[in-house]
């Protein structure tokens, strides 16, 4: 019998919050357990192994993502879509680094398919339909922009940028100046 008060999703939120303390690759059912102290047997009837919390930790965070994102752009076009898509984006990393790293965890085609991640992708297409992309390029505008934010939001995380000046937030509001003006003055394919 389960024990009183632990539920899948309390548990996928507490390994959740245990990755941003710990980082991602620290999270497992063990690891979960000894934050409930209790035995690791009780945390089976919820969860199947660590590899299925660690899925559903990263859908999690892709829908936690996917939220904060439509609420951002909810009214916004051009370039103030980008920023306000990229600045969920790099605020939701710097806030909740594990859950940041679960949300590029790989998961099998189905489960991506029925994610939150569907529901980002669109918002970025929907972003550069704005800039009356076709494909291919919207294709290529996606993975470019997507390259960038997590390049260097990963970057930042690893205190790439603490040791010179500008300021990070100037060089972030640089790119995406310059996102904003490539995308809008980009050559034909």
């Amino acid at each position: 019998m389960p024990r009183a008060g632990l539920t899948t999703e309390r548990l996928v939120r507490a390994g959740a919050d245990l990755a941003d303390e710990v980082g991602f690759d620290q999270v497992t059912v063990s690891a979960l357990a000894r934050r409930f102290d209790v035995k690791v047997a009780s945390l089976y009837s919820h969860l199947k192994n660590s590899q299925d919390l660690r899925t559903r930790i990263a859908l999690l965070a892709l829908e936690e993502l996917a939220d904060r994102a439509a609420d951002a752009l909810a009214g916004r076009a051009g370039r103030d879509a980008l920023a306000a898509f990229a600045d969920v984006y790099r605020d939701y990393a710097r806030a909740h680094p594990g859950r940041y790293a679960a949300a590029r965890l790989r998961l099998d085609p189905e489960t991506a398919a029925a994610s939150a991640g569907v529901r980002q992708a669109q918002m970025m297409r929907a972003i550069l339909r704005g800039y009356d992309l076709p494909e291919p390029d919207q294709t290529h505008a996606v993975r470019l922009l997507g390259s960038v934010f997590h390049g260097y939001v990963s970057l930042e995380l690893a205190g790439g940028f603490s040791h010179s000046s500008p300021d990070p937030q100037d060089t972030w509001a640089w790119i995406l100046d310059h996102l904003d003006t490539l995308l809008r003055g980009r050559p034909a394919s």
